[in-house]
Formats: C-alpha cells, structure tokens, sequence
C-alpha cells in the first residue's frame, strides 16, 4: 500500500480547513489515510484530529530544509501531493526519497484563486470533478459533553462571533458588534460565543462588560481542540473572514461572513453555507487584500443579513 505524505505551504487556520477537503479527496484517490505536513499555525494537528482521512499530521518548519528532510524521510513515503508551487518544498520531498510528486506548476501561484488553484489541481489527479465545500470531522461524545456542560439548549440561537481577526483592518469595529449582539438578543433567544484568542481579550472584555442581560461564553482561554466540540454544537456563525469561520462553515454551521479587507471570491465562493456582507461601493470580483473597508460595511446591511441567517 503507499505511503503518502500531503504538503501544505499555508499559514492559516482558514486555508488548512478549504484544503481539508482536498486532503480528503487525495485519501479516498490513494484508498487511505495519508499524512499532513503543515504549519504549526495552521492547528492542523487539532482540527484534522478526528478526521478518518488523516493518518497523522507531522510539523513543517517554514524556513529550514534539513529538519524536515529528517522529519520526513523516516516515513519512507513514496507519493507526495504538494499543495504550493514551492521549489524549496519539492526539493525537500526529493530529498527524502519520495518518488512520485505531484505539485502546483512553479512560480505559477501568484495572483491565482485560492480554491479554485487546488479544486483544479486535486481534479486533474484523481481525474474528476469534485466539490469544494468542506467537511470536518468531531468527536460527538466531546460535543454532547460540552453542550450539558454549557447548558447548551437546541432552542437557543447558538451563535460563533468572529471578532477577532488576523489584523485591525480585517475586523469589523467592536461597538458595531456590541450593538449588533444587542439587537440581534431582542429579538431570539440567544448565547454568544466570543471567538478570539488570548491577544483578543481586550475585544472581548468590552463585549461581556457591555451588558449584563446577555448570555455571553468567551473562548480566549481555550486552545482549538476546546472550541472544536462547541462548536459543533452551535448553528450559526456571525464574524469577521476568519480562520473561526471556515471552522464552522467545515462543521456545516449556516454562516455570515463580513469581508472587509479579504477576497469573498476565494474565500466565500467555496462553500455553499457561506453568505456575504461587502464594504459599500464593492463586488464579490473588486473585493480583496488591500480593500480597506471596514468602516464602510453597513450596519444595517449586516443586522439585516443576520436575522435572515437566524430566521
């Protein structure tokens, strides 16, 4: 039976989870698991933990090449899938024996579709067409744990709140998600999970102190693997473009995506549980990096998205 080895070169939590469902793909095309080589970033290791197509996830070092030659060679792999047009990553593969390597043409990434590049890359070896809406993987003894212990009720809008983001320009403003929360709890019956980390507990602070009347849970000290089984639970994501909300659109939450600063055409298009908020004046197409729109997303428009999410 062969061995193989999936090489993913991205940084995020978001990028892993749209790859995951590649990953998937390339098990059932080879008719096993196969193991990940990821960045330590990316939590591969937490959020593909429970997936069946997933032997095992081994870290990749961005920058050396011996370790993870030395990490890799021990493995005796004999395909790798290399999901980057990475020179350094395919020499790496060769250089431990690896015989069989498919990769992304080299230099050929730039300015490329995100999904669309591995969608087509992953089709042209298993020769068909797939899917690109994601699926991961929980564990549902963890997930019926947690819901009695956070007294989880069906009936209640359970709700993940992106409010956090890679950086300041990606995150929709902190008062505009308190009164959002506000409105948004007049109307249903709901509990809020905060999804943000450590470095977000300012954020969070000024949500939770902001009411009293509010049913607020904050994941900031939690790791991944925590968040993963309550998320499980919930119904609904409403956040920023962030690597929380690609969990919860894998996890088949119905989701909200406010995209101020990041390309909905890569990063929405994906997944058919996924609706979008623009910045006033754009389009899926004009939308991306360097679009500097937070503060021109509308209040209104995005209330108004989340009660029909929620309806």
């Amino acid at each position: 039976m062969s061995k193989v080895l999936v090489i993913i070169k991205s940084r995020g939590i978001g990028d892993l989870c749209i790859l995951s469902k590649y990953i998937q793909e390339i098990s059932k095309h080879v008719g096993a698991s196969v193991s990940v080589l990821a960045q330590k970033n990316t939590r591969a290791d937490e959020i593909l933990k429970n997936d069946p197509h997933v032997k095992e996830v081994l870290e990749l070092d961005e920058r050396g090449i011996f370790l993870n030659i030395k990490r890799i060679k021990s493995k005796n792999f004999d395909q790798a899938y290399i999901y980057s047009d990475s020179v350094r990553l395919y020499f790496i593969s060769r250089l431990s024996g690896i015989k069989y390597i498919f990769h992304y043409k080299f230099f050929s990434k730039k300015g490329k579709n995100f999904f669309k590049t591995a969608k087509k890359f992953t089709e042209n070896i298993i020769n068909k067409e797939i899917s690109s809406q994601t699926k991961l993987y929980y564990n549902l003894e963890d997930m019926n744990n947690v819901k009695q212990k956070l007294a989880m009720d069906n009936n209640v809008k359970n709700i993940i709140c992106g409010i956090s983001a890679s950086g300041p320009t990606k995150r929709w403003n902190i008062t505009n998600y308190i009164d959002l929360f506000k409105n948004l709890s007049e109307k249903f019956k709901c509990k809020f999970f905060l999804a943000g980390g450590p470095k977000d507990q300012e954020l969070i602070n000024k949500i939770i102190n902001s009411s009293n009347d509010i049913d607020y849970v904050s994941f900031s000290k939690m790791n991944i693997t925590e968040t993963l089984p309550i998320i499980a639970a919930c119904q609904y994501y409403i956040g920023n473009d962030t690597g929380w909300g690609h969990i919860c659109s894998g996890f088949n939450l119905k989701s909200l995506f406010l995209f101020c600063d990041s390309p909905p055409k890569a990063y929405a298009s994906y997944a058919n549980n996924i609706s979008i908020v623009l910045p006033d004046g754009e389009s899926i197409e004009s939308c991306g990096h360097n679009t500097r729109g937070k503060d021109k997303i509308s209040f209104d428009k995005v209330l108004n998205e989340s009660l029909k999410l929620l309806n």
